[in-house]
């Protein structure tokens, strides 16, 4: 079995799921199949996420994870923000019910404070900030942004987070309702991962 090579600062089989999926028809199947390990095959626990933005969020979880691995390592930060709430969620939007990770808290409660808002105003954007750093303190930092809309009630059983109730501009589907290679095609995390591909491809490729 290869030893890992880059270490993804995230615990959830999704994220790590995903980046998989968009970087294998980029970098290859071979490139990536064994060589990104999750932080939770490492004994190391997850920093303040005390950053004002994603960006910020994202390098602080990769500097830890690099610190303490000896391994670059690449992480992501992301959420949703909602136009008439003044982007709200935003980095908040894992956290949003007040308990890190409670998808369907987290959604309820922003159903119920859009609940009497207007479909014309119900604009919003998926945000994320990728990021990779490398034992020597280079940083490398891609964002992606997907504009779409809100529904008020859930569609759909895939993805995860507030997918269920975001329609992309352009779609009339949610992107909970889409397979995951068209999600992962359009999404705002595919759109940064793809960018920082080219710097992740060096680490990967390294002898």
């Amino acid at each position: 079995m290869l030893a890992p090579r880059l270490v993804f600062a995230t615990s959830n089989p999704h994220k790590l799921t995903e980046l998989e999926a968009i970087l294998a028809p980029i970098l290859g199947e071979d490139a990536v199949s064994g060589l990104i390990a999750p932080m939770s095959d490492f004994a190391v626990d997850s920093p303040v996420e005390d950053g004002a933005t994603f960006t910020q969020n994202a390098l602080i979880k990769a500097h830890a994870l690099c610190e303490a691995t000896g391994l670059p390592a690449v992480a992501d930060d992301s959420g949703l923000a909602v136009d008439i709430m003044g982007g709200a969620p935003g980095i908040f939007s894992a956290r949003w019910s007040g308990r890190h990770g409670d998808d369907a808290a987290n959604l309820d409660l922003l159903l119920d404070q859009l609940r009497d808002v207007p479909e014309a105003l119900r604009g919003a954007e998926f945000v994320a900030a990728a990021v990779l750093v490398r034992p020597d303190g280079r940083e490398f930092t891609e964002e992606g942004r997907v504009r779409g809309r809100l529904l008020q009630e859930r569609r759909g059983g895939g993805g995860f987070g507030y997918d269920p109730v975001f329609v992309p501009e352009g779609s009339t589907r949610t992107t909970a309702e889409m397979p995951s290679e068209q999600k992962n095609r359009i999404s705002h995390r595919g759109i940064a991962f793809r960018a920082l591909a080219p710097r992740i491809a060096e680490v990967l490729q390294a002898r």
